[in-house]
Parts: structure tokens; sequence; C-alpha cells
């Protein structure tokens, strides 16, 4: 594993843990430090990695976490809980029960990566819609938006120092990726963030920013919801429908833009009344991502 990774102070309690180059598994974490607890928001993919990010939180000077934060239940944000044994879990019923449904699936996916050995840790300390807490003199909000990346995404609020941790709600330079969520439940949810008008935002993959990190998003989703509705009146499959963007160069440029199949099966499985955020197969889009790009989808974890 070779990373270049930093962690970044935003504010005079928060700082952002960054794993350029981003992309399939490599996310970023966030770090909110009060008097007397600190609150990690989110691991990384592998175990060397979260060791990684630990050493780097203790050469600044910060011990470990009292709590940890898992904005949803894919792997490269809660796989490295296991590293932190001394801290509490926090995040939803739903976020619990998808990391055990899932397991380690994620690994077969890129069996070439070195996960190290990997104990999953679920939340224990489960939060219904809203949790405030105050980690001594640092108020934070911790509050559902879900359906959107996933089932049920969970942000992280400052409000104070108007930082924003999104988890893979936002994303920046990276293509979102809403097959396990919702395009229309992540439009909502993006609208919702606005609202807080943040002056930080650190995004689930790509670097920090500001409010343009939350309309880069936006902007891409309203792009590929419009394109499934047109594609589907037209009685175009999601694979031709993104082949034909993809040929006419009108896809954003973003990394991992293969996630343009899997957004528009997305679309098209709502359309065919899938309720917002429930399971659709992923198997074909995954495979179809590769259609379209020409490659299986790379990971750098």
């Amino acid at each position: 594993m070779s990373t270049s990774a930093s962690l970044q102070k935003l504010s005079p309690h928060c700082r952002a843990y960054l794993q350029p180059p981003w992309g399939w598994c490599v996310n970023n974490a966030g770090v909110v430090v009060g008097s007397d607890r600190t609150l990690l928001i989110d691991t990384t993919a592998t175990i060397d990695r979260t060791r990684a990010m630990r050493a780097e939180l203790h050469a600044a000077g910060i011990g470990d976490p009292r709590y940890i934060v898992n904005t949803h239940f894919h792997g490269d944000h809660t796989f490295g809980n296991c590293v932190f044994d001394t801290a509490e879990v926090i995040g939803t019923s739903t976020t619990a029960r998808e990391a055990g449904d899932a397991g380690l699936a994620l690994c077969g996916l890129w069996p070439a990566v070195d996960w190290g050995e990997i104990t999953l840790v679920a939340p224990s300390i489960l939060v219904e819609d809203r949790l405030g807490m105050d980690l001594g003199g640092v108020e934070v909000e911790l509050f559902d938006v879900g359906p959107a990346h996933t089932s049920s995404d969970l942000v992280v609020w400052v409000p104070r120092e108007r930082v924003l941790f999104t988890g893979d709600v936002a994303w920046n330079g990276v293509t979102p990726f809403a097959l396990m969520g919702s395009v229309d439940g992540s439009l909502a949810a993006l609208q919702r963030l606005l609202e807080l008008d943040p002056a930080v935002v650190v995004p689930g993959h790509g670097d920090v920013g500001g409010l343009e990190v939350l309309e880069q998003t936006r902007r891409y989703l309203l792009w590929c919801r419009d394109l499934a509705f047109e594609g589907r009146r037209e009685g175009m499959s999601p694979l031709q429908v993104a082949q034909r963007a993809w040929s006419e160069g009108t896809v954003p440029e973003l990394s991992e833009a293969e996630r343009l199949v899997a957004n528009l099966f997305r679309v098209y499985a709502e359309l065919d009344g899938v309720p917002t955020g429930g399971r659709i197969d992923i198997r074909e889009p995954f495979s179809q991502m590769s259609v379209l790009s020409g490659a299986p989808p790379l990971s750098h974890a």
C-alpha cells in the first residue's frame, strides 16, 4: 500500500483526513476534537490504511477517539473500526443491519487489495433521525439524510465552526454513486445540506471545499436523472443511455465516470416501482460498468 494521505486542519476543532487519489474504496475521514472527547467520522478500507491514519492522529497530538461515526455501511468507511478497539461506534440501525448483511463482501470485488485481518464492528449507539453531542465545549449534530448514497446516510455538522462532513452524500471531482441509495433521495439530501450554508464541506471522496462541492454533486445527479428519463422514453437500457452519452462526450469530467451506468440503473429501478432506497441486484450494473469503460473498476486501496 502506498498513500499520500494527510491530516488537514479545517477549523479550531475540526480536521479532515484526506486520501488521494480517492475513487473506489479510498475515502476521506474526519475528526472533531473536544476538550475531553474526540469524534472520528469514518475509518478506512484496510487495516494498514487505518493504522496509518491512527499514526497521523497521534503525531498531531490527537489520541484515539472516544467515538466513531459510521456515515453508512460501506466497508471503505467501516472496515477500520476494529483498529480503535476502545471506541464506541455510532450509526443508524439501518447502517448496523446493512453492515452485518454485507459482511466482507466488498473484499471479493477487489481481491488483489491487501485488506488485512478485518474484524467487523457494527454501530452500537444507534441514531434515529438526529443526535446532538457535546464533546467538551464543541457541539456536534448528527442527522440521517438517507436514502441518498445508501438507504441510510448520517452527516456530521459542527454548527459553531460551520464544518460539514457529508460522507458519500457529496463528492468532489469524483463521480457520485447512488446505486444502493437513491438519486432523488440524494437530491433531497443535498438541498437540506445546502440550507445549512456550511463554510467547509468534507466530501466522502475528493478534496475539501465549500458549497460548490454540494452544488457539483447536485448538478451531476440532476443531469443523470434527466438522462435516465430521456432514455426511458426512447426505450433504451441504462447501458445504452450511458454509451450514447459516452460517445457524444457529454459525460462530466470526473474520475470513475463508469458509475454513470449504475446511477441510471437506480433511476430505472425506481421508475419500475422499487421503493426509494430499496435494494436492487448490483451484479448487473457492476458488470456493465466494465462494459462501459472497457475495464473492470479499479481500486487503489
